[in-house]
């Protein structure tokens, strides 16, 4: 079971020298593959450039705690598959450390890019939210009936809170991720 006030999801950014696009990438893949090798590892996700505007490559990792992170940011082989990604990016790659709520929608983009659409991002919250309680309320309804209604209210949040943060936000904005940006021209 992952403690969730500990999971760590680290966001690694990198400007490619053009034509060293396909070599970055493969190296890429294999990065990840590695990484996933390594206990704690809850998975990855590489987003490409989005537009000329935002000309870097992105690669969210996700760990079960700062630990685990620290074994793989340390290990031999992350350091020699970065030894062959740094002759093909532009400059020293950034990172940033992103946890809870936060991650939902705040993809990184341009650095000054404005915020993704609001209107489209509460849309996108509703259409993972509405399912998902409908679905708790109808499998816990009656397990739940006897308890008081700050009980019920309490563990139902709860329930509902780790689905969106962990499991349907990152998909679903991964889904909708150029409708929420479409009107930035951020896509």
């Amino acid at each position: 079971m992952v403690d969730l006030d500990r999971a760590v999801t680290v966001v690694v950014s990198r400007r490619v020298t053009p034509g060293n696009e396909e070599a970055f990438e493969r190296l890429s893949v294999q990065l990840t593959q590695c990484a996933a090798e390594f206990a704690g590892y809850l998975g990855a996700t590489m987003l490409k450039p989005a537009s000329a505007i935002d000309p870097e490559y992105r690669i969210i990792f996700r760990f079960k705690d700062q630990d685990d992170l620290e074994k793989w940011n340390q290990s031999d082989a992350r350091q020699r598959l970065i030894a062959q990604i740094q002759p093909l990016i532009l400059e020293q790659s950034r990172t940033e450390s992103l946890d809870g709520i936060a991650t939902w929608f705040s993809l990184p983009v341009a650095p000054t890019a404005p915020a993704p659409n609001r209107l489209r991002m509460t849309l996108v919250s509703w259409l993972a939210l509405y399912p998902t309680v409908t679905l708790i309320f109808a499998l816990l309804a009656d397990l739940l009936a006897p308890l008081p209604l700050p009980v019920r209210t309490l563990i139902i949040t709860g329930i509902v809170m780790f689905a969106m943060s962990y499991l349907l936000m990152p998909r679903f904005t991964s889904w909708f991720r150029p409708w929420i940006f479409q009107s930035r021209g951020l896509r």
